[in-house]
């Protein structure tokens, strides 16, 4: 089975937290309500300069991919 590139991620412990977890490499969790990023990988520090050029649209992916759902959810 393949799993999809977006996954939402609920947690009532966090009852404000927007999680969107990526499985794709590389694989983070980030919470769209603060933008901050968990990564699930571990990187060189050549990778980490690549990173930084692709955060930016990785972010806008993941809130394309939100919005997108909720706007299904609401059809």
């Amino acid at each position: 089975m393949e799993l999809p590139k977006f996954i939402l991620g609920d947690n009532t412990d966090f009852p404000t937290a927007i999680f969107v977890i990526h499985t794709d490499y590389p694989r983070f969790i980030i919470n769209l309500e603060d933008d901050e990023v968990e990564w699930l990988e571990e990187f060189s520090p050549e990778d980490e300069k690549e990173l930084e050029n692709e955060m930016e649209s990785l972010v806008q992916a993941a809130t394309e991919f939100y919005d997108r759902e909720v706007a299904r959810y609401e059809e």
